[in-house]
């Protein structure tokens, strides 16, 4: 098995490689299609990582992509299947795919949003809308006795 290489992205400029030391794929026979096949071949993967150890994310990396997986995560451990080919070579190439893409938008740092004041016309525009919108409802009033 190779190392995982996640392409540079926002988070990891210089992108990041997963040792293959650290990966751990797991074999074992996939239901669904296949015919008489389906019973004799290991096709399904399972290919987990150790997020807290691994030595492919930073600090930073690290503590965000643990926050944002903790739904998927055992423990620390990052945990992707996959069974949808008849292939395991097929099936290997998508888990780790899928494991690349996750990581990959894991370390994503957050946006920072920069505070803008509105628009001179914007707030114009709001006022008259807030105008119109009680003038259409004084209209709807009861006629009071002083009309």
């Amino acid at each position: 098995m190779e190392d995982l290489r996640i392409p540079p992205g926002p988070g990891a400029p210089r992108g990041l490689t997963v040792p293959a030391a650290e990966l751990v794929e797991q074999f074992s026979r996939s239901s669904g299609p296949g015919g008489q096949g389906v019973n004799t071949t290991d096709s399904r993967v399972q290919l987990s990582l150790d997020l807290a150890t691994t030595g492919a994310l930073d600090d930073a990396q690290r503590a965000r992509a643990l926050t944002r997986l903790a739904p998927r995560l055992s423990g620390t451990t990052l945990i992707i299947t996959a069974s949808a080919q008849r292939s395991q070579r097929q099936n290997r190439a998508a888990a780790r795919e899928r494991l690349a893409d996750l990581i990959r938008d894991a370390v994503v740092p957050d946006a920072v949003r920069r505070a803008t004041r509105p628009t001179r016309g914007s707030q114009r525009r709001r006022l008259e809308q807030k105008r119109r919108r009680a003038e259409t409802k004084n209209a709807r009033r009861r006629p009071s006795d002083r009309d």
